[in-house]
């Protein structure tokens, strides 16, 4: 399956739009990391071990949207995003999504 941030597949026609395919997770932060987390703060730079909890969440949100886009039948999905929202303290969504298509 063709997944693109572009509106269109450079040599490849949309012949119909299915809809919008997404996938979600919400992923809360662990206490062990948190406390890790505080000593990085500390000394400044990167908090690895929340760079590695976004990282997979972002890849579990993006697989969900592949799998929705699967489901409805798409050959590929165009103008695909990513989000994220705070849903509570220590708690965030990661949201994918895009335009499920059919290729000529």
């Amino acid at each position: 399956m063709i997944i693109t941030t572009t509106e269109t597949i450079p040599g490849r026609e949309i012949s119909e739009v299915i809809g919008i395919a997404k996938g979600n997770v919400v992923r809360a932060r662990f206490v062990g990391r948190d406390i890790i987390a505080g000593f990085r703060t500390l000394v400044g730079g990167e908090v690895d071990e929340y760079t590695k909890l976004m990282a997979e969440a972002r890849e579990q949100s993006y697989d969900r949207m592949l799998e929705s886009a699967r489901q409805m039948g798409a050959d590929a999905v165009v103008n695909v995003r990513f989000t994220t929202s705070l849903i509570m303290q220590g708690s965030s969504e990661i949201m994918t999504y895009g335009t499920a298509v059919r290729l000529k």
